[in-house]
């Protein structure tokens, strides 16, 4: 329903990563925003952009998915950082992105931990051209030539580009603030419901099991009516409980989503990732990589199941797949994923597996010079939202509760489509619908 002219809105977003905070701006950009009639409060829980959002390897692309919002949300990263300088203020800029086989040296005797594809490879592919060595860009120079095996590019600068997501996410809210939005540091524990008239359609899903007593009051079923979100539960710095009313609540959680709203099928995923200053510049490109490890010597020891005793373990050829990207004076490598640590309360307790981060190091290492010999800047890891139905994600849009928008699921493609996330969320709060993308197939009514 379009607003209509007069009516107060009180938006609350939850969740200060890159789609809470690129809704933000758009929220405030909308051509039926009245800083004077409307309210804009994000609420965040530990810092914006502590999550993945500030974890990110931040590469942009045309050919990314899902392909309904991909080419506006691209088109909208170029307009955006052409009116506010995106190119000095959040690292924007076009790059080449590749697959890249090749030979790793002096590698280590560790075995590699199996993990979990985090999906950005274009449908994710495993090798890349292997055979006769053709097409190596020159200015690729900072990978050891004689290690390369097989090079095919993916994205040329048309249709990849990059931004740096920490400086990214907190430009969008500082922006959003400057028009009128309002952020809280604060713990949600609870959205309030209450009936509205109406005959429900759609399934009601279950209450958090930390609703407040408003919220438990407002939870019996009527055939005669539906329930519409009124408000937020949540916990300021002195751990005192406070209520903001609200109009409309856009749920932007990432993988948190589910601790609020348990009907949402989202969970996640952890990925780590380092940061290492390269002894020089390096051009810019994107890699993802297949490193083949040199085999064992021989003279490693397996125990044998049938003697029981130790004997030469044969020379065994493994592989590792880092994704690589050359970031202004830095260079951010990332990994599989895992599902090994379960997803914490907060981003600020995230756990850190040193080994993961060394061993990136150490396949990255292997095959340039300008990383071997750089500054190792940052290890860290985040948890990334996935929608747990296979080929689904993101979700953005009206869940069945009234003034209940959910924006979450994004995978390893926030940072890329959030600004369309905005956009459209933007859209269904003020407008009543979705103008910019038919997003018919990430109704999350269509999952819970």
């Amino acid at each position: 329903m379009t607003v209509l002219k007069g009516e107060k809105k009180n938006i609350v977003i939850i969740g200060g990563g890159i789609i809470g905070c690129t809704t933000a701006y758009y929220l405030t950009r909308h051509s039926s925003y009245d800083p004077k009639l409307h309210t804009i409060t994000l609420i965040e829980a530990t810092r914006i952009a502590g999550g993945a959002s500030g974890k990110a390897g931040g590469l942009l692309a045309i050919w990314a998915y899902p392909s309904n919002i991909v080419p506006l949300s691209f088109r909208l990263h170029a307009d955006l950082a052409r009116e506010h300088n995106g190119e000095e203020n959040w690292g924007y800029r076009r790059i080449t992105c590749g697959d890249l086989e090749v030979e790793g040296r002096d590698w280590s005797d560790q075995d590699l931990p199996k993990g979990h594809s985090l999906g950005k490879r274009r449908n994710d592919r495993n090798e890349a051209t292997s055979g006769v060595v053709r097409g190596i860009p020159e200015d690729l120079n900072w990978i050891v030539q004689d290690q390369i095996k097989g090079y095919e590019e993916i994205g040329d600068t048309d249709a990849t580009a990059q931004v740096h997501p920490y400086f990214f996410t907190t430009s969008m809210i500082r922006l959003a603030v400057e028009k009128g939005a309002k952020v809280i540091i604060g713990s949600v524990t609870a959205l309030s419901y209450v009936d509205v008239p109406g005959v429900s359609h759609q399934k009601t899903p279950p209450p958090s099991p930390a609703l407040s007593s408003t919220s438990l009051s407002s939870t019996s079923s009527s055939p005669s009516r539906r329930k519409g979100v009124n408000g937020v539960v949540y916990l300021d710095h002195s751990n005192k409980e406070r209520v903001l009313e609200a109009s409309d609540v856009v749920l932007a959680a990432g993988p948190w989503t589910a601790k609020l709203y348990p009907s949402a099928p989202i969970s996640g995923l952890r990925a780590h990732s380092v940061t290492i200053t390269p002894t020089e510049p390096v051009s810019a490109y994107a890699l993802f990589t297949k490193i083949i490890v040199p085999p064992r010597p021989h003279s490693s020891l397996s125990l044998s199941p049938r003697s029981g005793s130790w004997s030469p373990m044969e020379p065994v050829v493994t592989s590792a797949s880092p994704e690589i990207y050359a970031r202004g004076n830095e260079i951010y490598v990332c990994g599989e994923g895992d599902m090994e640590v379960e997803l914490p309360a907060t981003t600020s307790e995230v756990e850190v597996d040193e080994n993961r981060c060394d061993e990136l190091i150490s396949q990255v290492a292997s095959i340039s010079d300008q990383i071997r010999e750089g500054i190792v800047t940052r290890k860290q890891a985040c948890y990334l939202p996935i929608v747990n139905i296979g080929g689904l994600g993101p979700l953005i849009g009206e869940t069945g509760v009234e003034g209940l928008l959910l924006a979450s699921g994004h995978s390893c493609w926030g940072i890329n489509n959030a600004p369309a996330t905005g956009v459209i969320i933007s859209e269904l709060v003020f407008d009543g619908k979705s103008k910019s993308a038919d997003i018919r197939s990430m109704d999350p009514k269509r999952v819970i």
